[in-house]
C-alpha cells in the first residue's frame, strides 16, 4: 500500500511551504481513506512518494482518475497566509490504497 503526493512544480513553493502542503494533502486524503485501508496502511510503514505537476488543471486532470477509480484523494487549495493566494491549488494525495491502484493514476508522474 501507498499513497502519492502530487505537488504543483509550477509554483515555485520555498520548501517549507512544500513540506506543509505535501503534509496537509497527505493527511486529508488519508481521513478519506476506510477505516480498514487506514489500519493497514500504517501496519505497512505508511510509504509516501511525492511527485511532481506542472499546473492545476494536471491536479485536476489526476484528481479526476483518482475520482474515477474510486480511490480516497484530496486536492488541496491554499489559505493564502504566506506566498500564495488563497484558493491556489497546490497538491493532491492519492492514497492510501494498493500499490497497483494508486499507479493507475499517478503512474506516469517523475518525482518531485
Amino acid at each position: 500500500m501507498k499513497q502519492v503526493i502530487v505537488a504543483r512544480r509550477d509554483l515555485k513553493m520555498g520548501e517549507g511551504k512544500l513540506a506543509a502542503q505535501v503534509a496537509h494533502a497527505s493527511l486529508s486524503a488519508y481521513q478519506d481513506a476506510g477505516r480498514r485501508t487506514r489500519k493497514k496502511w500504517q501496519g505497512e510503514g505508511q510509504k509516501k512518494i511525492v511527485v511532481g505537476a506542472d499546473s492545476e488543471s494536471e491536479v485536476f486532470e489526476l484528481a479526476d482518475k483518482a475520482d474515477k477509480e474510486g480511490l480516497p484523494y484530496a486536492v488541496i487549495r491554499d489559505a493564502g497566509h504566506t506566498e500564495l493566494d488563497p484558493g491556489t491549488v497546490t497538491a493532491l494525495a492519492v492514497g492510501p490504497a494498493r500499490d497497483e491502484l494508486v499507479d493507475r493514476v499517478t503512474g506516469d508522474c517523475s518525482l518531485y
